[in-house]
């Protein structure tokens, strides 16, 4: 069997995969910061498929595909689990539902990114992307949960609010800055995008990984922030036409 370039990419969405099914089972043994871990890792994995598939210049329809599988498992299931057995489960039913966010719109938006990659605007994501959304819940158990009690007090009644809030992100319009290209071409373009990562890169080093939720939580609330800007813009120049146009009536009502 001959081996083409093309497997390249793949094979890290393979690891992808498996990263997330062995996060199921460190789940299921009640082993939640492995398994959290594991869901970060499977993200590491995720953003080098891109890069090699760039590199290799072997981006296909089957390599689109097999990356949201990969995803739903991954980013989706994963985190979903993870959350019902460390947490919600106290909720019984609501809580079921509540974890089952995570896979439910993850799915519904990645069938959305798929069905609009013709034209699509590769310079942003439309709705949070789903590795952003299982790192950020990831993330949370990683810095707020006690290794004997779990998650208590605020932390606990904060962790059903943020699932819902990130799974319902994702399904949103609400744009989100892509990765950057770390190139001559990528700094003319973006130079803040390229700073900010590099900065977010150090901060992750010097604080070993301490700082990863926080670093999604600004990348959450900068897509919200830039929403409601663009929002209030559009709002106020409607607003300014309306009194234009009313200017010009009474104007023409006077000359009459």
């Amino acid at each position: 069997m001959k081996i083409t370039r093309a497997v390249v990419p793949s094979l890290f969405t393979v690891l992808n995969m498996f990263c997330g099914f062995v996060s199921l089972i460190h789940s299921s043994e009640g082993q939640f910061d492995v398994a959290a871990w594991f869901i970060v890792l499977a993200g590491i994995f995720d953003s080098l498929d891109g890069v090699m598939a760039r590199i290799t210049k072997s981006s296909s329809d089957f390599g689109v595909e097999i990356d949201s599988l990969s995803d739903v498992i991954s980013f989706g299931a994963a985190p979903a689990f993870l959350s019902y057995k460390l947490y919600l489960f106290h909720y019984e039913g609501i809580g079921m539902l509540i974890s089952s966010l995570p896979l439910i719109l993850g799915g519904i938006r990645l069938a959305r990114f798929n069905v609009q990659l013709i034209g699509y605007d590769k310079e942003y994501f439309s709705g949070l992307p789903i590795p952003s959304s299982a790192i950020t819940i990831v993330a949370f158990v990683l810095t707020y949960q006690d290794e004997v009690f779990g998650l208590r007090g605020l932390a606990g009644d904060a962790f059903a609010p943020l699932i819902v809030v990130v799974s319902l992100l994702m399904v949103s319009k609400i744009k989100y800055d892509t990765l950057p290209k770390f190139s001559r071409k990528g700094w003319k373009r973006h130079p803040w995008r390229i700073i900010l990562a590099t900065a977010a890169l150090v901060l992750l080093v010097v604080t070993r990984m301490r700082a990863l939720f926080f670093i999604f939580v600004f990348f959450i609330l900068s897509g919200i922030m830039r929403w409601v800007y663009h929002s209030a813009r559009k709002m106020l120049g409607r607003v300014d036409v309306k009194v234009e146009e009313t200017d010009v009536e009474e104007v023409t009502s006077y000359d009459v």
